[in-house]
């Protein structure tokens, strides 16, 4: 297959969100196929339409835009293949189901859902190997035709041989050896109601799509077996395989709900970029040869290799995915900032996002029930704190003065809500045991608090390190260090001992409403 063009696919089950895993699997095979010159094909493997929803077939195209992760054919860009939704393939299935039996590679079973039953509770009760006991393998000629003309309901079943091994080469694992008396005993390839199953679509879709290389988790290594005699059935070749790396939490176990967020909508609320996202997923299980941290997509394209994978499980950390994160967040412009953190401060686009009610981590603090600004319905933001009298055009200039000075601070755009809030709601004053630094009185405090009253009127039109030179002077008059004549102060024009940078808060605040907070402070000691 060297010299084919390589052709890979993602292709979930469109039966819920799309979670890291997946993202990975989809991930991996884009990269694959960027740094060969081929092409990434996104398929929909609808068959199971008991727990079908379209919102999950929205969430899968939502989810690879965010990313950025485009693909070649399928979706709403079609191709020469098409279509590339299994449920629109059903006539094809059939054929190649009716083909095999044709062949003598598959039969016609005809036992019934009660048979089936029995069939289980006797292998439960003498702890014998689960599956079909092939009784309809047997079948004469004439007693399938018998039964067909009776219009007795059937499916199709693969024979898988009896006896000898089935071996294939993983590009990743290496050669893999599996008794056939382990693989699952004759499969169903199309059910009762002409719905194919999961493995016969797989296979004749991989097939006539031309996939070259099928990336996907080791957890599916033990349907290979079975996948390789299907294409030995039909007399195909069959695409090389390569089982990626299980995606572990911190415990070992395979990461699921209980370690964190998993679905990429959680993510997304929660206030991760996309592109720490896709930086730190890409290096799950799998190593670059110039050892960066950090790499743009492109980047990550261009040096992938398979050879560059990992046998062993990778372990998701969510410390350093949030390392990542504040990396990418560092790097955005003042107006990507502000584009990004919108959402979170008005409590729209990405901060709505359903976040499961079974995850163990607090909802995010967004909204304006947090910062004081909410979207109004021309798009702009608004102050929805009447008696700050703030103009709606103010509000998106004091945002945007806002963003070089929380930048350095946010580990998550959902923080960005909170450190905004002081700008636009009239904060309540505080108790003076909130104000009052540990080495300080009430005494001492209130004097800090009546040298902030000229700290603050005087930093207008200097420069910031003059404006940090008055502060230490003042200190210095009062005796005390300077984190212990800042505190007060950012208490009494914030309301919080967490902000942006103090100075840079009170210059975009404005003179007139910081010595407005600080008078109003001193006046309840």
């Amino acid at each position: 297959m060297e010299n084919k063009e390589v052709r890979v696919r993602y292709a979930p089950s469109p039966t819920g969100l799309q979670h890291i895993g997946g993202v990975r699997t989809a991930l991996f095979n884009y990269l694959f196929a960027r740094s060969k010159g081929g092409k990434f094909i996104l398929r929909l493997e609808d068959t199971d339409r008991t727990r079908y929803d379209e919102k999950y077939v929205k969430n899968l195209y939502d989810t690879m835009d965010w990313l950025g992760i485009d693909w070649d054919e399928g979706g709403d860009k079609g191709g020469e293949y098409g279509p590339y939704v299994q449920s629109e393939r059903f006539e094809l299935y059939k054929k190649y189901a009716q083909e095999l039996v044709e062949k003598g590679e598959a039969y016609y079973c005809f036992c019934d859902s009660e048979r089936l039953e029995r069939i289980r509770k006797i292998q439960t009760e003498n702890k014998m190997p689960p599956g079909y006991d092939r009784n309809c393998r047997h079948l004469t000629e004439e007693e399938v035709k018998a039964n067909l003309a009776a219009g007795k309901p059937y499916v199709i079943r693969l024979k898988v041989p009896l006896e000898g091994e089935t071996k294939f080469t993983d590009h990743l694992l290496g050669d893999i050896v599996w008794k056939n008396e382990d693989i699952s005993p004759d499969p169903v390839l199309l059910k009762s109601d002409g719905f194919p199953t999961y493995h016969l679509a797989n296979i004749v879709d991989d097939h006539l799509m031309k996939i070259s290389h099928v990336m996907r988790a080791q957890e599916w290594i033990p349907s290979t077996p079975l996948h390789v005699q299907m294409y030995r059935a039909f007399g195909w070749e069959h695409p090389e395989f390569c089982h990626l790396p299980m995606v572990n939490g911190s415990d070992g176990k395979k990461l699921s709900k209980r370690h964190g967020s998993t679905s990429l909508n959680e993510f997304r609320a929660r206030g991760y970029l996309p592109q720490a996202i896709v930086n730190y997923v890409a290096l799950l299980g799998c190593s670059y040869e110039d050892g960066r941290d950090i790499y743009s997509l492109d980047e990550l394209a261009a040096n992938f290799k398979l050879e560059h994978l990992n046998k062993a499980p990778a372990v998701f950390d969510y410390k350093k995915l949030e390392w990542y994160n504040g990396q990418y967040i560092r790097a955005l412009s003042d107006e990507e900032l502000y584009k990004w953190t919108l959402p979170f401060i008005t409590g729209t686009g990405d901060a709505s996002l359903e976040i499961n009610p079974e995850n163990p981590q607090p909802k995010p603090k967004v909204g304006p029930e947090y910062s004081g600004v909410a979207l109004g319905s021309d798009g702009e933001p608004v102050c929805v704190d009447s008696s700050m009298n703030m103009a709606s055009a103010d509000v998106k200039k004091k945002l945007l003065e806002l963003m070089p000075l929380i930048k350095e601070r946010l580990h998550f755009l959902t923080d960005a809500a909170e450190m905004v809030r002081f700008m636009f709601t009239e904060p309540a004053v505080p108790a003076n045991s909130e104000i009052i630094p540990k080495k300080l009185d009430e005494a001492k405090t209130k004097e800090v608090l009546e040298k902030a009253k000229s700290f603050v009127s005087e930093i207008f039109g200097m420069s910031h390190d003059d404006a940090e030179a008055l502060a230490k002077k003042y200190a210095e008059e009062l005796g005390i260090k300077l984190g212990d004549f800042m505190m007060p102060v950012r208490m009494a024009v914030t309301g919080s001992r967490i902000s942006p940078p103090l100075i840079g808060s009170i210059w975009i605040l404005g003179k007139e409403k910081a010595c407005e907070r600080v008078e109003k402070t001193l006046a309840a000691f």
